[in-house]
């Protein structure tokens, strides 16, 4: 099956990866997208306006301002007919998720079965879901696969793992295909504020100490956008099984103070650390094993760290 003219509803699209998302799937066909955020505050919204910029007002884009929470908001406002749901709105950050975990519930999990019920009630049959690789947590067993144990250790890997289950339910009881992307470290342009490589940069090419946590020996899995979008695309398209629990990650596992390395070769300068003890919310070490991914989607990231960081601090010079 081939989802080419097709109509989609994104939700996050303000967002790092949603607006991406909107933006590629713009270039790569004439898809009618339906655009979903409540442009929540967990940072400057402003920087969610500016994702929007380049196609708020395309021809193919309608833009609604809409809270997953709320359902009838849902049922009010689709009133089209739709073929798939792209779903990547979600209360993000774990360490937060820890001061807030009934907030968290409230956005993963009641919004995801809001959807569900909704895709149920509007007959879409497809629908792709961001996960996480938080979902994984403490397990020591890396390279992770979909098949390895779920140790979470955060509220908010735990809303990810309800949401999946709410999928396989109600891809069991209603005939909706449900894809589960487990999404590792992902960066790039747009990249979110508070993540590491975005928050670094700047503290870096300001001259302001970063803080490290765990000693700097923590092991990140980061994927750079474009080949999430590649994944994300993929899914849209993929028609075999009714569900799936998928990887998308690089398949290379990268060190904190090679991250920062790499960092200050590309800024041009060095960074002040400073160091910390490792969160309770966090990983130790994230990494993908794409075996599945490659077999379903035939996902093949093509960005390697430098590469990916050269790109990322081109957007950020540039804004």
């Amino acid at each position: 099956m081939n989802y080419f003219n097709k109509h989609i509803i994104i939700t996050g699209a303000a967002g790092f990866i949603g607006s991406s998302l909107v933006e590629f799937l713009l270039k790569n066909g004439g898809y009618k997208i339906t655009c979903i955020d409540n442009f929540d505050d967990y940072y400057d919204i402003s920087a969610k306006q500016k994702n929007i910029a380049a196609f708020e007002n395309h021809a193919n884009i309608r833009f609604l301002k809409i809270d997953i929470r709320n359902a009838d908001e849902l049922n009010k406002n689709l009133c089209d007919d739709y073929d798939i749901i792209v779903h990547l709105a979600a209360k993000a950050g774990v360490r937060q998720s820890i001061l807030q975990p009934n907030l968290y519930e409230q956005t993963n999990v009641a919004g995801t079965l809001n959807l569900l019920e909704f895709a149920k009630q509007k007959n879409v049959k497809q629908f792709v879901f961001a996960s996480s690789s938080s979902i994984y947590g403490v397990n020591p067993d890396v390279p992770w696969r979909e098949t390895s144990a779920l140790m979470p250790v955060s509220p908010y890997a735990a809303t990810k793992i309800a949401g999946e289950y709410l999928g396989y339910t109600y891809s069991k009881l209603y005939d909706i295909r449900f894809i589960a992307l487990r999404f590792f470290t992902v960066y790039g342009a747009k990249q979110r504020p508070d993540l590491a490589i975005h928050k670094f940069t700047e503290l870096i090419t300001k001259n302001n100490p970063i803080t490290l946590y765990g000693n700097g020996d923590t092991f990140r899995d980061y994927t750079y956008i474009d080949d999430i979008l590649s994944g994300i695309a993929a899914a849209i398209n993929y028609d075999k099984t009714m569900f799936e629990t998928i990887n998308l990650g690089n398949n290379h596992t990268v060190g904190l103070l090679d991250l920062v390395a790499t960092l200050e070769n590309v800024i041009g300068k060095k960074a002040i650390a400073q160091f910390d003890k490792l969160h309770p919310a966090d990983s130790p070490r994230t990494f993908a094993d794409i075996t599945k991914a490659k077999k379903l989607l035939n996902y093949n990231p093509q960005t390697q760290l430098n590469d990916g960081i050269r790109k990322f601090y081109e957007w950020y010079v540039n804004n």
